[in-house]
């Protein structure tokens, strides 16, 4: 597909009225080098990637989900990380699913990857307790680590710390970069409450 044409096409979906949070693209590439797009998210398998996303600005109440709300007010109270953040984290991760399963190999809610759910002695990535805990623990250790400069500790979390350091700021990954704003997005939704 084409620039043009791709422009085309996400501008017409970017007009049309659909409800928040349906519009989300994804993509891949096959094997032979055809780029594939759907914005339908059971489609979007791990092969998939984000290739755009909207954010809503003010979800609908039942859109939020509240289920892991104690666990994530836990986790801030013992770590010292502001609780709509951590929510905000969880969104971009997870969306709220704790059996999500990334193609890097990152589990659970906050998207633990196999390093950090070793070096945190994590039993199992898909409990929701445990993985919050260890997935806030590591997450603060990144907002010490710059500073409390929260876009670099978000950029960090998403692409590791040694990626930070070497560029001296949000990485140059539009994967990285759509993370990092996203997760600013859904911090700035979740403080309004």
């Amino acid at each position: 597909m084409n620039k043009a044409v791709l422009i085309i096409v996400l501008f017409a979906a970017a007009t049309l009225p659909v409800p928040s949070g349906l519009c989300d693209i994804y993509t891949y590439v096959d094997e032979n080098g055809v780029r594939h797009f759907t914005n339908v998210p059971h489609l979007a398998s791990v092969r998939y990637n984000v290739y755009i996303t909207e954010p809503s600005t003010y979800p609908p109440k039942a859109s939020v989900n509240t289920r892991y709300d104690h666990l994530i007010a836990e986790a801030s109270r013992r770590f010292g990380v502001n609780e709509p953040l951590l929510k905000a984290m969880i969104k971009a991760e997870s969306n709220f699913d704790p059996r999500a399963v990334s193609k890097k190999g990152a589990k659970g809610l906050m998207q633990l990857m196999p390093e950090n759910i070793r070096a945190f002695r994590v039993s199992d990535p898909f409990n929701p307790r445990e993985n919050i805990m260890a997935g806030t623990r590591y997450f603060k250790r990144m907002i010490n680590r710059y500073g409390g400069k929260l876009s670099f500790a978000i950029a960090a979390y998403n692409a590791g710390p040694e990626k930070v350091d070497q560029y001296r700021r949000v990485p140059p990954f539009i994967e990285t970069q759509d993370f990092v704003e996203r997760v600013l997005s859904y911090y700035r939704v979740f403080q309004k409450g």
